[in-house]
């Protein structure tokens, strides 16, 4: 099973994270939200959750970031390229995260990295629509 983990500007992550709890409990294991905080640096930040993903163990990554270029994004670039070079696995990296696309991301994570990643970013953008 992968782990999903969520960084994005507080409280945003923590939030995604009870939603999807609420929805998928029996998975709530699996799913990490990291809360990045303004007054807190984003060497610490990335501390926080180079921790947070110890939790998870030796599973592919799946990670969720809300607004390219901003801090946790870069927080999840870091983590991400941390976790390749140390040779701990698989990990994808989707910025933009909304509830459709993490949804998705629970529904099938399960399925191998990369089909994961590609329905998670299917769910994020089919659940962008204009409506009457």
């Amino acid at each position: 099973m992968n782990g999903i983990v969520i960084i994005a500007h507080a409280p945003l992550a923590s939030a995604l994270q009870a939603c999807a709890a609420h929805v998928f409990p029996e998975r709530a294991q699996g799913l990490l939200a990291l809360d990045v905080q303004a007054n807190v640096s984003a060497e610490r930040t990335l501390h926080l959750a180079r921790e947070a993903v110890t939790r998870l163990g030796d599973v592919p990554l799946l990670l969720l970031s809300d607004v390219v270029g901003a801090t946790p994004c870069n927080v999840a670039t870091h983590l991400l390229h941390a976790w390749r070079a140390q040779g701990q696995g698989q990990a994808r990296l989707l910025a933009g995260v909304n509830l459709p696309m993490l949804w998705r991301a629970v529904s099938y994570q399960h399925e191998p990295l990369d089909v994961l990643a590609a329905k998670a970013l299917q769910g994020g953008s089919q659940g962008v629509q204009e409506l009457d």
